[in-house]
C-alpha cells in the first residue's frame, strides 16, 4: 500500500463529481476506424402493432397474386412506395381467439393467440409478443414499449399473463411522456430545472 497524504478539497472532489453527468454521444467519442454499427449510435430496430377491431374488407385488404408482384388493394395502395419493405402475410389463424363469443376475448388474445382461460403466471403462457420483444429491443430506447388507442378501455398488451398494460389515447400525455412537461423547449427545460440535484447547482462555479 502507498499513503501519498495528497488532500483533496471539497471544490476538487465536486469537480470530479461533475465530470460523471453523462453527456451525449459526440463524434469525436467514437474511436477512429470504428464502424458505426460497433457503437452505442447505432440504428436499432423497432417493432409496432396495430389493432383495429372491426376487421376489414378482405377484397381491398389482401392481395390476389402470391409473391413480390402483387397488386396493392385499395386499402393497402399507400404502402405502394415502400414495397421493397412490406411483405403481406396472409392465411394465419389466431386459435386462442376462436370462440363462440370471438368479439368479449378478440383483443387480449390477438398477440398472444392464448385463450384467457388457459394464461398461466408460473409458465408466463399468455404474454403478449409485443413485451417479449420489448425485453430485448426497450433496452436501446427511453421507454420500452408505447400502448397507444384511440378510444379509452381494451386490453391488448400484457407484460405478465395476468397483468394488462393500460393503453393511453391521450395525446398530450403521451407527448409529456415523451418529452416532458411543456409546450416548448424553454418550458420543457424550466420545468426540469426544478428538480437539479446539488451537484446541478454547483456544476457551473467549480468548472472555473
Amino acid at each position: 500500500m502507498f499513503l501519498s497524504r495528497k488532500h483533496l478539497s471539497r471544490r476538487e472532489i465536486l469537480k470530479g463529481a461533475g465530470a460523471t453527468i453523462a453527456l451525449p454521444l459526440l463524434d469525436a467519442m467514437i474511436p477512429a476506424g470504428t464502424a458505426l454499427a460497433q457503437t452505442v449510435a447505432a440504428s436499432s430496430p423497432r417493432l409496432g402493432f396495430i389493432y383495429f377491431p372491426h376487421g376489414a374488407l378482405q377484397d381491398e385488404w389482401q392481395p390476389k397474386q402470391v409473391g413480390r408482384e402483387f397488386d396493392f388493394p385499395f386499402i393497402i395502395e399507400p404502402l405502394k412506395p415502400f414495397r421493397e419493405y412490406v411483405t403481406v402475410v396472409s392465411g394465419l389463424r389466431n386459435k386462442g381467439g376462436e370462440s363462440s363469443s370471438p368479439h368479449g376475448i378478440i383483443e387480449e388474445t390477438w398477440l398472444n393467440c392464448v385463450n384467457p382461460r388457459r394464461r398461466d403466471a408460473k409458465t408466463g403462457v399468455g404474454i403478449t409478443v409485443d413485451q417479449i420483444a420489448a425485453k430485448h429491443l426497450g433496452k436501446e430506447t427511453s421507454l420500452p414499449s408505447l400502448e397507444l388507442c384511440a378510444e379509452p378501455g381494451g386490453m391488448i398488451s400484457f407484460r405478465t399473463p395476468n397483468q394488462p398494460l393500460p393503453m393511453e389515447n391521450n395525446p398530450r400525455k403521451v407527448f409529456f411522456g415523451l418529452f416532458g412537461q411543456g409546450d416548448t423547449k424553454e418550458e420543457r427545460e424550466a420545468i426540469l430545472k426544478t428538480t437539479d440535484s446539488l451537484l446541478d447547482y454547483v456544476a457551473g462555479p467549480t468548472a472555473a
